[in-house]
């Protein structure tokens, strides 16, 4: 049994990192709140482009877009969200496993033909160890991501696209639900699929009045197509990165929530076999004087 020294120390031991873990969960706390109201006030503008297309889309006109231009995946990029620190759950370890899945998917077109843009350190880190060579570094965009390096990776990857230099983009991120629930999700970026979207919206559609789907376009469907949709591609970037963002920090939350937990408990465990020990050592020197006495 460990001494009466021993399990003192290890209870202010465990205290301490009490102090550390709540302080963190205060912390991550604050940073989700602001991350949840920047989703919210980005929710309005998402809904209105989304009605906007999906009206345009309904209206019976020709749509043609090198966005939306399928052909054989020869070369495929891979943009994976992560955080920059740790510390966090499974949130870094779940994008590492999902992107081994996608490796064993594209490993017939070998290293080479696999591209990867990590977005956050973790994720940074663990592509290197495997061999690849990342696109890049963006790191900023797991900590402070704002619309305009957002915009610039969306434009980037859809010059490769349009240059066909790479066949499919897709997107592999932490989508924010709630406090308790963040969903891994798999999105395909590049080509754009019209179908999807329209599907979206049409569920929308049973509890909205929409406007009645009549356009005359100006100057020309060609012209609305080619400002419209990048926009979409960089408003969907953005929102990846939203989306990371918020999960990172509520995974952040919970775990930081378990481990005090956690440090409660074993601080009750260890209080009551201090006492338990110190009652013991107080009862044998009562014991030793009684003994003596009578003596």
């Amino acid at each position: 049994m460990a001494s009466l020294k021993e399990i003192k120390t290890r209870l202010g031991s465990v205290q301490n990192t009490r102090k550390i873990t709540s302080a963190m969960k205060m912390v991550a706390s604050a940073k989700l709140h602001k991350a949840e109201a920047a989703i919210q006030n980005m929710l309005p503008y998402q809904e209105q482009m989304d009605k906007i297309l999906h009206n345009f889309l309904s209206g019976d006109l020709p749509i043609e877009s090198p966005y939306m231009q399928e052909r054989e995946v020869k070369r495929v990029a891979l943009v994976l969200f992560s955080s920059n620190g740790s510390l966090c759950g499974s949130f870094n370890s779940n994008v590492i496993k999902t992107f081994l899945h996608l490796i064993g998917e594209y490993r017939k077109l070998g290293q080479d033909n696999i591209w990867i843009y990590p977005v956050g350190k973790k994720i940074e880190e663990a592509i290197t160890k495997m061999g690849f060579v990342p696109k890049g570094s963006f790191q900023h965009l797991a900590d402070k991501p704002t619309y305009n390096d957002a915009s610039s990776l969306a434009h980037e990857l859809m010059k490769l696209f349009v240059d066909k230099e790479v066949d499919r983009v897709e997107l592999i991120y932490h989508h924010f639900k709630s406090v308790g629930t963040q969903v891994l999700a798999r999105e395909v970026f590049l080509p754009i699929d019209l179908k999807e979207i329209e599907e979206e919206e049409k569920q929308k559609e049973k509890t909205e009045n929409l406007l009645v789907k009549d356009y005359i376009v100006e100057p020309s469907v060609e012209q609305l197509i080619a400002d419209l949709l990048p926009q979409v591609l960089c408003h969907k970037m953005f929102t990846a990165c939203m989306d990371s963002n918020a999960s990172e920090h509520a995974a952040r939350m919970l775990a930081m929530q378990a481990a005090t937990d956690n440090a409660n408990d074993l601080i009750q465990d260890l209080t009551k076999q201090y006492n338990k020990g110190r009652q013991q050592a107080i009862t044998n020197e009562l014991l030793d004087i009684i003994g003596g006495s009578m003596k």
